[in-house]
């Protein structure tokens, strides 16, 4: 059992920071509670904000010899409950800790703390000419967050995820010692991979204090092309053949007309067509016009002959914000009309269709409203369930048998059960379901091996008391 906090545990935090960032029970604002998408609401105890690693180090200290759990906390914009303090303590939050530290053009790596947020790094670094590739929706999460899952986004089909841009770390473990994994070099193979381990970890091993990205210089041109076509199974088939067709974009998304028609209303904006059922969004960069021209032209060229109506190119800054602001936009539109949850799933890129198909065709067996969009480039798909008008109960039964039959089908397709959200609590059951003992097993003892008293982000994952 954890310790609950007391007046001397309170004291004790009032010592290495200021009265200001120590805030206790009911004098916590309920945003602490809960994630993005709401779900289970848990205060903590106290919420804590630091600003310095030797803050950390010294409350990890404290919290693992009196046995208090932890839960490290960001701009909280996760959608599965992996910063929800399930068990009280302390929530340690780390948006003050905001700063860049150093832009190193000779070794391409920006060196920040955990709380500077994703679209700040992509403004600082454009204006050195440089450019930070993995880019989620949520451009308000802070880097910390985005390591402490792994965040994808939409250029991950061309330029992978958040691990392949983290060359390394500044760590305070359980105890309350601090380490550091990894470095500015390019290739490395001392070793296990630390660094490699605490990326994509919820949280459960180590706080992330420094982080050191890598880098690439900025592609001085981008031009996007929208491809409406009659149907989503038809533009999705698609997809594989673009692939195939070695002319890689820098993002393939995929959309329906309602999502376009949802987030038209939520910005007040046209989108430059919405006439189509589905539409596949697709992104090309380089150095020149000429250089991007020969990219899509293969490939425009190859989406009228599987079937798309037209091909219209964005080629001017304003035309692309216009359309990625709405593809933006999309989750917040949906949130506007209702209540919703969230399948973050991840399949084959040629199993795509497939499982979209399969969320229309089982709305009316679990009686629910299934909207989805996604990362078609690279097999990641959101599906939102939207619970309209119906009561809580109603709602929660029809949910769940909608992710049972969802998280099975991802299953059988060899997919997984989130893309780039995580598991954090409201997925772990389906993430045991999906892995064996001895997998689950090697994990516990990975955490067991960081966190021997379980304190630190505890009931994410699988459960662990």
């Amino acid at each position: 059992m954890y310790k609950k906090i007391d007046q001397k545990d309170i004291d004790f935090l009032l010592t290495i920071l200021d009265k200001e960032d120590v805030v206790i029970g009911d004098d916590i604002n309920e945003d602490y509670a809960h994630d993005e998408l709401a779900g289970e609401i848990k205060y903590p105890e106290v919420l804590v904000f630091v600003h310095t690693t030797e803050q950390v180090s010294k409350i990890m200290k404290y919290a693992y010899e009196n046995n208090i759990p932890v839960t490290p906390r960001g701009q909280g914009t996760g959608l599965s409950g992996a910063s929800v303090a399930l068990y009280g303590g302390i929530m340690l939050c780390l948006t003050k800790m905001d700063k860049i530290l150093e832009l190193d053009e000779e070794n391409l790596t920006l060196t920040v703390e955990p709380g500077v947020l994703l679209m700040t790094i992509a403004q600082y670094v454009e204006d050195h000419d440089l450019f930070y590739p993995p880019d989620p929706g949520e451009k308000s999460a802070a880097i910390g967050g985005n390591i402490n899952t792994n965040a994808g986004g939409m250029r991950a089909v061309k330029y992978g995820v958040t691990r392949d841009y983290v060359r390394g770390l500044e760590c305070v473990l359980p105890n309350g010692e601090v380490i550091n994994v990894g470095g500015k070099v390019v290739k490395n193979s001392s070793g296990y991979s630390i660094k490699d381990l605490v990326v994509g970890s919820e949280g459960q091993l180590a706080i992330v204090t420094k982080a050191i990205l890598k880098l690439l210089p900025l592609p001085k041109k981008a031009i996007s092309l929208l491809i409406p076509f009659p149907d989503l199974a038809l533009a999705i088939d698609t997809v594989p053949k673009i692939i195939k067709s070695k002319s890689i974009p820098t993002a393939i998304e995929f959309m329906e007309r309602e999502a376009i028609i949802g987030a038209e209303e939520f910005l007040g904006k046209k989108f430059p067509d919405n006439s189509s059922n589905a539409y596949l969004l697709l992104k090309f960069d380089g150095n020149s016009t000429e250089e991007i021209e020969r990219e899509y032209e293969n490939v425009a060229k190859l989406c009228l002959e599987c079937g798309a109506y037209d091909v219209l190119i964005a080629d001017t800054d304003e035309r692309n914000e216009s359309i990625w602001s709405a593809r933006g936009a999309f989750l917040e539109a949906f949130k506007a009309s209702s209540e919703i949850d969230e399948c973050d799933v991840v399949v084959p890129r040629d199993k795509v269709a497939e499982f979209v198909r399969f969320t229309h065709d089982i709305q009316s067996d679990v009686g629910l409203r299934i909207k989805s969009f996604g990362h078609a480039g690279d097999g990641n798909l959101h599906v939102y369930p939207h619970k309209d008008d119906l009561d809580d109960k109603t709602w929660h039964e029809r949910l769940g048998k909608a992710f049972d039959l969802m998280f099975a089908k991802a299953r059988e397709l060899d997919g997984e059960v989130s893309g780039e959200h995580g598991i954090g609590y409201a997925k772990s059951l389906y993430f045991v379901e999906s892995k064996n003992e001895t997998y689950i097993n090697l994990l516990k003892g990975i955490k067991t091996a960081f966190d021997p008293k379980h304190i630190l982000n505890p009931g994410k994952l699988y459960k662990v008391n």
